[in-house]
This record gives C-alpha cells, sequence and structure tokens, in this order.
C-alpha cells in the first residue's frame, strides 16, 4: 500500500503518531520491494524502516512523586530487550532503542543512566527547566 500510493517512511510515522495521540493500536508494517529484495538489500531497507524507540513508562511512576528504583528500570529495559531477541530477532533486540519515560530527577538521573539497557529518558515539562542540563549530562 506504502509503495503505490508513494507514501514516505515520514508520512508513514506521521500516521503512526497520529493514530496513536488518538489512542488507537497501531501495528506498522515493513518490508521490502522485489528489487529490494534481489539486489540483496533487505537489511538495509528493513533497518531503515524500522528504527524504532520504545518507552517504558510505568503510570504508577510518572506525575505522583514516586520514582522506580534504577534497578526496576533495568528490569524492565532487559526484559523487554529479552522479549525482541525472542520473538523478533537478535538484531532487532539489539537495534530497538530502550528509554524510560518514568520520573527522572537530578537526583536519580546518574544512576538510572549507569544502566546498561537504559537508551535515555522520554522527558515532558521538566525538559524546559534549567536543570534539565544536568539530566542532558547524566550519561557522561
Amino acid at each position: 500500500r506504502r509503495h503505490a500510493f508513494g507514501e514516505s517512511d515520514e508520512l508513514t510515522g506521521q500516521k503512526v503518531a497520529h493514530a496513536l495521540a488518538e489512542g488507537l493500536g497501531v501495528i506498522a508494517c515493513i518490508g521490502e520491494k522485489l528489487g529490494e529484495r534481489e539486489a540483496d538489500i533487505l537489511e538495509k531497507v528493513v533497518f531503515e524502516q524500522s528504527k524504532v524507540i520504545l518507552a517504558c513508562e510505568p503510570v504508577w511512576a510518572t506525575g505522583t512523586g514516586k520514582t522506580a528504583t534504577p534497578q526496576q528500570a533495568q528490569e524492565v529495559h532487559k526484559k523487554l530487550r529479552g522479549w525482541l531477541k525472542s520473538n523478533v530477532s537478535d538484531a532487532v533486540a539489539q537495534s530497538t532503542g530502550i528509554i524510560y519515560g518514568g520520573s527522572v530527577t537530578r537526583a536519580t538521573c546518574k544512576e538510572l543512566a549507569r544502566q546498561p539497557h537504559m537508551g535515555g529518558f522520554l522527558m515532558s515539562d521538566v525538559s524546559l527547566k534549567p536543570k534539565f542540563v544536568d539530566i542532558i549530562n547524566a550519561k557522561q
């Protein structure tokens, strides 16, 4: 369908974002055209389409003043990456970004950033405040 209507990856991404914003579940189909398969560029094409970042957002730790411990966040991220490896592929498990969307503060950001499966943070209004610089620099 995407190829028949000339829809770009960007347009598809916008459609996915809109559907999610409206509360819908989304299945984004990816795949290569016959010419791309025959040219042996399958992985390049499919992996270009599947640059996905998952945000783990524990509802109980968002906007409540409660925070997940770095170990709790790590546990979920590790299990999610393991699920991707077992149910999709090792390549997808390694290429998929997994970020933390729970409460992140200046006090917790460095320890969270040190967790092995932590790809970053999904921030809200705190990103508009000067103290956000400390969170940006947490990985250093």
